[in-house]
């Protein structure tokens, strides 16, 4: 009897099988947010292409350079470089020492721009950064270090607006204190404050919470706030996960078509025990859209290795969408390594994230290593973009559903389609509808110029990055 149920199994596997050699019509797969829907080709793996652009210390902008329209030309010359290498979103610093890119209420204007904490730069900075990111169809995440106001001594004086109380000295670092509930309610006002005044596309927080490299001194605070924790460590993961649900929940009640991602520490330990930060707590609350680890060494690294860190972070992403930070400027770095003396490993690095079902893009660090191009680094991301990338849909729905493009047709060697509302368009090439297609355009036009013969369809892509389903194929001869 059991010989005979074995059997039966294996023919039962042996069947389904084979009956699924044939391509069938599926509901869109979980490793690809909003695809085109209900179709049986193959579309291409959507992801977001992004750059860290830091302004702390002047790192990538404006290195040195305080004249505005200096400043400005430097900023567009990374845009225009980004622009031509298909990358689609660029993460901008604008708040690293408690300070602010724009007219703050509650923080002084930002060293970095000027050379002098708190002086006014004569034009609105943030303004420029976000019109001219999108007028290349780039998007702008605003940069943000949530707690951290000085690095060196003297301290700067405060804003005229911060309690002295609220913020805490140590020998190496003045930051907000993080065990405050008016720190709290103050990084949500500042994020309020900036979502309100502009069209960011997302906020972002980098991995720096509690200081890591000091002894915190907080017997005071644990004493008034910490009875509903069994100890310290707990109590400051309690209080940086307050922190994190405030930002989210400011962003969902004031424009939640605003995107909230954080780029952790490679270590989850690290993160946990030395930051303080729950991060795989906060995707699984759903208080984060999107996570970014800084996956910085090699595959291979004896203790960091790059895919088991990769791994890790896919597992317990939870609802949040997974993308992986890159560190572009260890490449050429004599003492980083024999891996990073050639470009190949970030195409591996790369490829095995595409492969990964749950990351869904790649930001690179940082903006000025893509101009210097060591060992290639910069060609090989070249190559490796060859193509346009979708944004896939990471935050909160609030634009109407896009409606799939109507008349698509071709005149000569002209695809002309139709659109109605705010949308863009993604045209899509199959040289073959049994191999994956490729993006060949993502466009706010509803013309394109094609040579290539070929199977073409085309979707649109709200405000929200959801895209419709594909128009009907049309063929060029």
């Amino acid at each position: 009897m059991k010989k005979h149920s074995l059997f039966f199994i294996l023919l039962t596997v042996v069947f389904f099988v084979a009956c699924n050699k044939e391509p069938i019509d599926v509901t869109p797969p979980d490793d690809n947010p909003n695809p085109p829907p209900t179709t049986q080709v193959q579309f291409p793996k959507k992801e977001m292409r992004g750059v860290w652009m830091a302004t702390v210390w002047e790192l990538d902008w404006p290195m040195g350079k305080y004249g505005v329209q200096a400043q400005k030309d430097h900023y567009t010359t990374y845009l225009d470089l980004f622009k031509n290498m298909n990358i689609n979103a660029v993460f901008v610093q604008i708040k690293g020492m408690g300070d602010a890119f724009y007219n703050s209420p509650y923080e002084p204007w930002s060293k970095s721009i000027t050379g002098v904490r708190g002086q006014d730069p004569g034009y609105d900075v943030l303004k420029f950064m976000i019109d001219e990111a999108h007028a290349r169809d780039i998007e702008f995440h605003a940069w943000m270090n949530p707690y951290r106001i000085s690095t060196a001594q003297p301290y700067p004086e405060l804003h005229s607006s911060i309690d002295p109380s609220w913020v805490s000295n140590y020998p190496t670092i003045q930051i907000y204190n993080p065990a405050l509930p008016e720190v709290h309610k103050r990084l949500a006002d500042i994020v309020k404050d900036v979502i309100t005044k502009y069209d960011v596309d997302g906020i972002h927080f980098d991995d720096y919470f509690y200081p890591a490299d000091v002894t915190i001194s907080d017997d005071a605070e644990f004493a008034k706030y910490g009875s509903g924790y069994n100890n310290k460590a707990d109590f400051r993961r309690g209080n940086v996960d307050k922190a994190i649900k405030g930002v989210h929940d400011i962003i969902a009640a004031t424009k939640p078509e605003v995107v909230f991602s954080v780029s952790p520490a490679s270590d989850p330990d690290y993160n946990l025990n030395k930051l303080y930060a729950n991060v795989p707590y906060w995707c699984e609350q759903g208080w984060v859209d999107v996570i970014i680890p800084q996956l910085y060494h090699e595959i291979g690294h004896p203790t960091a290795d790059f895919q088991s860190r990769l791994n890790w972070w896919a597992q317990y992403s939870y609802k949040a969408t997974l993308m992986v930070g890159h560190g572009l400027y260890r490449f050429g770095d004599p003492n980083a390594g024999a891996a990073f003396q050639t470009s190949a490993e970030l195409q591996r690095q790369i490829e095995m994230t595409r492969k990964n079902k749950k990351s869904f893009g790649n930001i690179m660090y940082s903006a000025k290593y893509i101009l210097f191009n060591k060992v290639g680094v910069t060609d090989k991301l070249r190559s490796l973009y060859t193509h346009p990338g979708v944004i896939p849909f990471l935050g909160r729905s609030v634009a109407g559903d896009p409606v799939e493009p109507s008349n698509v047709r071709l005149e000569g060697n002209t695809l002309k389609w139709d659109t109605s509302n705010n949308v863009k368009s993604v045209v899509y090439y199959f040289t073959d509808l049994a191999k994956e297609g490729i993006v060949i355009a993502v466009t706010k036009a509803k013309t394109l110029d094609i040579s290539q013969a070929g199977n073409y369809c085309v979707t649109t892509l709200n405000a929200d990055n959801k895209e419709s389903k594909p128009s009907k194929f049309v063929v060029k001869k």
